[in-house]
């Protein structure tokens, strides 16, 4: 009787909600307009500032070294510089961390012909923050040479197809992230006895599996890809030990540790179900590991580039925490709970997982403004780069989400007692089940446009 009175007359909670909803998003893009408007101009990659011998200076002869000062700190083994095709020595020079110090050997006859009478030294420099490559030229004529100025070298170009595989294992990292610390989340927080659903179970150690395969597989296409190798170098022992030396590679390895001890998490799950689900240990255990696993991962994205890395990697991390629960809610009611179609399971879980989607989708506008202030930094960048225009059209994709979403909380508001007092009548739930899907389909496009992102350098 109370059921049919509360369907009688609504909830006036859920109504008051949805009259501040518009206000609220309002707000939030209100407050990413004017973070735009007011933010500096944020730092880019790793870039040459100065060099000495000048580019483009007249020499006399052959500078026996050339030093490159950078705009961020650099390690000699991330920086790589050739002439003629042949790389040259490196070192620090007794300079500062921002600064190269190039030994420059004799240059044939036959190779300054090549170059028409000048020098042409090619550099590449790997960022110690993201692991993103950025190169360039410097050209010096000399003069005790007959001939035209020298003539600028094609710069290497990335294996595409390295690029496209990087493009999809990140994918596949941040896909395996998303559902396995969100389907944790969900069964500690809403569902505890789904710890014995057979494809709850299976999503969450297909997740891990693929999760380690990923991490194992990134750093061996970064290393590739920064040093413009091909697919083959991928696997190569020096490709992983190169940048084992490096920041990102360390950050790297910690994210596969995580990954490993996650299956500490998971094992315990599978083997104790609801009872480890419930249990203080197992979910301390498994918070340690989720927030492990979002920071490794969220440490080699552009959130530290800008005037306040601090804000940058708070936001990424609350971000990927968000998208994390959402995503994985989403997919473990679809598989596990709807087919199910149990009164009580309906009544509770869905439910819950309505208010905790909300506070997740929260999350991710209002950390996505921070990012999107920290790492683009004006409207000009937003407009008029190919980095801001793909940052567009996941925002668009993520419109269509949000749109499907309200339809999904709609139907919670106002089908789901009658979905519980019909038993969970096939018919009656069927609505909500092609909507959960389609969000959880246009979530996986975002997934897509968010790697291609992180992939890439963003310009301004």
């Amino acid at each position: 009787m109370r059921r049919c009175r509360r369907l009688a007359v609504g909830r006036p909670g859920g109504t008051a909600v949805r009259r501040r909803a518009p206000s609220l998003l309002a707000l939030l893009l209100t407050a990413l307009a004017a973070l735009l408007f007011a933010a500096p101009p944020a730092s880019a990659h790793t870039e040459l500032k100065s060099s000495a011998p000048k580019d483009g200076a007249r020499l006399l002869h052959t500078p026996a070294t050339v030093r490159l000062t950078f705009s961020e700190p650099v390690e000699p083994a991330d920086v790589h510089i050739k002439a003629a095709g042949k790389p040259l020595a490196v070192s620090r020079g007794g300079h500062g961390n921002d600064t190269i110090e190039v030994t420059v050997p004799k240059i044939s006859a036959q190779e300054q012909s090549k170059d028409r009478g000048g020098l042409t030294l090619v550099w590449q420099v790997l960022d110690m923050e993201d692991g993103h490559l950025t190169s360039g030229t410097l050209s010096f004529r000399l003069t005790a040479k007959a001939g035209h100025p020298a003539q600028a070298a094609a710069l290497p170009e990335p294996s595409e197809a390295v690029h496209s595989a990087w493009v999809a294992v990140r994918w596949a990292g941040y896909l395996s992230l998303a559902l396995f610390v969100g389907g944790l989340a969900f069964l500690a927080l809403l569902w505890p006895q789904g710890a014995w659903d057979r494809r709850t179970r299976r999503v969450l150690t297909l997740s891990w599996a693929a999760g380690l395969a990923a991490s194992l597989l990134a750093p061996g296409l970064q290393g590739a890809y920064g040093t413009m190798g091909t697919l083959g170098a991928v696997f190569r022992p020096g490709t992983y030990t190169d940048l084992l030396n490096t920041e990102v590679g360390v950050v790297a390895a910690c994210r596969v540790l995580m990954w490993v001890l996650a299956a500490i998490a998971l094992a315990a799950l599978l083997q104790g179900g609801d009872r480890a689900a419930r249990s203080p240990g197992w979910r301390v255990g498994a918070l340690a590991v989720a927030l492990g696993l979002l920071r490794t991962t969220s440490m080699t994205g552009h959130n530290s580039e800008g005037t306040h890395p601090g804000w940058g990697a708070v936001a990424d991390l609350v971000h990927l925490l968000g998208v994390s629960l959402w995503l994985g809610g989403l997919t473990v009611l679809l598989l596990g709970v709807l087919p199910r179609r149990r009164p009580d399971e309906l009544s509770a879980v869905v439910n819950g997982y309505s208010r905790l989607a909300g506070v997740s989708v929260a999350a991710i506008v209002a950390a996505g403004a921070v990012l999107t202030w920290q790492v683009v930094g004006s409207f000009d960048a937003l407009f008029h780069t190919g980095y801001g225009r793909l940052l567009l059209v996941k925002l668009a994709v993520l419109a269509a989400v949000l749109l499907i979403a309200q339809r999904s909380r709609g139907w919670v508001r106002t089908r789901l007692d009658i979905a519980v007092l019909l038993r969970g009548d096939r018919a009656t739930v069927r609505p909500f089940v092609h909507s959960v899907a389609a969000e959880t389909g246009l979530v996986l496009v975002v997934l897509a446009a968010t790697s291609l992102l992180v992939t890439s350098a963003p310009g301004r």
